[in-house]
């Protein structure tokens, strides 16, 4: 299953048994979505949340 980048319109290989939450990084720019939804005709991705050090505050 292959989808469009959202920033660079590379391609973004995607697994065939991909699943809503599962991670994926676009080999073209390094950006990293998060599959929002499955359905039999394709996938929707979102940008996926960075998570920031705390530091321990």
């Amino acid at each position: 299953m292959k989808t469009k980048c959202l920033e660079c319109d590379g391609d973004i290989e995607l697994p065939e048994d991909a699943i809503v939450g599962e991670i994926v990084t676009c080999p073209d720019c390094g950006l990293d979505y998060e599959v929002s939804k499955v359905t039999p005709k394709g996938v929707s991705l979102k940008k996926a949340e960075e998570i920031g050090e705390d530091w321990g505050e």
